[in-house]
């Protein structure tokens, strides 16, 4: 019961704030201060959120089977990549403004030549989304790495640690605040890839169903399909910032 009454004491003004944010749309929609085709009454979206709650589901399914795979194939290129250049200040010299030019490079104009070069579209989708998202856990674990006080090396090579033992038990903890930290932001950047890729040429996901419908011009529909994209984003990034929070407490202590 206390956390309820903590969280209500927390939250009472965003509840409010969410809630002027409904009325504010329906006095636009009943009283047609914009398009009424591009905001239809709140009643029919609600009415087209629950018609389409099975498609909906089927829709963030494919997505999950797109943003996953994605989302590890960037940890592993962030991780690999982020600590041979974060360790090697030679290699660092060489590569980083290299990786920085590529990083200055919007993943949007690349689409392009990936949607041609590749040999599906998902994994020329896979391909743009790891790109759009993999500088910011990049960045963040080389300069991780670089900030790890050199007294836990030292300690480490005295203990004749090396290899992966010297990672796990060394370099991640200590650069595991800096890397979580990335690893959030590429996170936000995945939902903005993902969404843009399914949204020109698959043929399923919740990019595709929102495209779709403001094609045809069913703007109840594309609402429904918005207002369900922002709930799964806000649960996901609640999840991942607790746990990134729970992992800074515990490497701290």
């Amino acid at each position: 019961m206390k956390k309820v009454v903590n969280f209500i004491k927390d939250y009472w003004i965003t509840a409010l704030i969410c809630v002027g944010f409904v009325l504010l749309y329906k006095y636009i929609s009943d009283h047609k201060l914009f398009s009424a085709l591009m905001f239809p009454p709140l009643k029919g979206i609600w009415e087209s959120f629950v018609e389409d709650r099975d498609v909906t589901v089927l829709n963030l399914v494919s997505s999950i089977k797109l943003l996953i795979p994605s989302v590890a194939i960037t940890l592993a290129i962030a991780l690999g990549l982020g600590v041979l250049v974060g360790m090697n200040s030679k290699l660092r010299k060489i590569l980083h403004p290299i990786i920085y030019a590529f990083s200055c490079v919007p993943s949007i104009l690349l689409s392009p030549f990936v949607v041609l070069l590749s040999p599906t579209f998902w994994w020329a989708s896979v391909i743009l989304i790891v790109y759009g998202t993999v500088w910011a856990t990049l960045f963040a674990t080389i300069t991780g790495i670089q900030a790890i006080d050199k007294r836990y090396l030292d300690n480490a090579a005295t203990l004749e640690l090396k290899g992966m033992k010297r990672f796990f038990k060394v370099i991640l903890p200590a650069a595991s605040p800096s890397i979580l930290s990335g690893f959030v932001n590429s996170l936000r950047s995945s939902f903005v890839m993902l969404v843009y890729a399914e949204m020109y040429g698959a043929s399923h996901g919740l990019g595709f169903y929102v495209k779709r419908y403001s094609t045809l011009g069913l703007y109840q529909k594309v609402w429904g399909g918005f207002i369900f994209m922002v709930l799964v984003l806000v649960v996901v990034m609640t999840f991942f910032e607790k746990i990134k929070n729970r992992m800074l407490k515990w490497t701290i202590n």
